[in-house]
């Protein structure tokens, strides 16, 4: 007989989405962006930002339509492709707009195949949308590309347990509970001792 795993009120929830906050290649680009005609002249640069700087200082301001536009500038100006499309798909997942931002997400990773940020915000919005068979793999791979990040690991027990892959989830959990402090444990150790009477 099947014993049915009751999650406590609230069900734990997912750590939300990780937004790109740095600029991978601003300062390639800007080494690269000017020739040399004067050694040891100074450049001045007019604007100190980006345009991706400026989408995401505006997203962080809470101006989410300008900050829309602004990423979508940086993609059209083909700056910072991979970022912008990534901090759109949050964007788009916070609207509630799942098929916009699986789609942003899907076009992050055309431009960086290994973009942390897109793979782990990737699994999220698969998880919204109850596909967690491609939620587990990509929060795998998030884990291989940056295994210090540890929502990843409290995420994928999440998903594995809602998949009634029960041990996998108490494995997962159990490593999410070696990789942080102690006063992060207790929704995760609950999950455990709910699960251990499955497996």
């Amino acid at each position: 007989m099947a014993k049915v795993v009751k999650f406590y009120n609230p069900v734990p929830e997912r750590f939300g989405p990780q937004r790109v906050r740095r600029n991978k290649n601003a300062e390639a680009s800007r080494k690269t962006a000017q020739l040399d005609l004067f050694s040891g002249g100074k450049v001045v640069p007019l604007n100190q930002l980006s345009v991706f700087e400026e989408a995401l200082q505006a997203d962080e301001q809470g101006k989410k339509q300008f900050a829309r536009e602004l990423y979508l500038k940086a993609i059209e100006t083909g700056t910072d492709v991979a970022d912008a499309y990534c901090n759109l798909g949050i964007l788009e997942s916070q609207a509630q707009a799942y098929p916009k931002a699986i789609d942003c997400f899907t076009q992050c990773l055309k431009h960086d195949p290994r973009h942390f940020e897109a793979h782990y915000n990737l699994a999220n919005a698969y998880g919204e949308v109850g596909d967690f068979a491609l939620a587990k793999v990509h929060y795998e791979i998030a884990i291989e590309i940056e295994p210090t990040f540890t929502n990843s690991y409290f995420n994928l027990g999440l998903i594995q347990a809602m998949n009634k892959e029960f041990k996998a989830a108490i494995r997962t959990l159990r490593r999410y509970c070696q990789v942080t402090p102690v006063e992060d444990h207790g929704p995760a150790n609950d999950l455990i001792s709910k699960l251990s009477f499955t497996v």
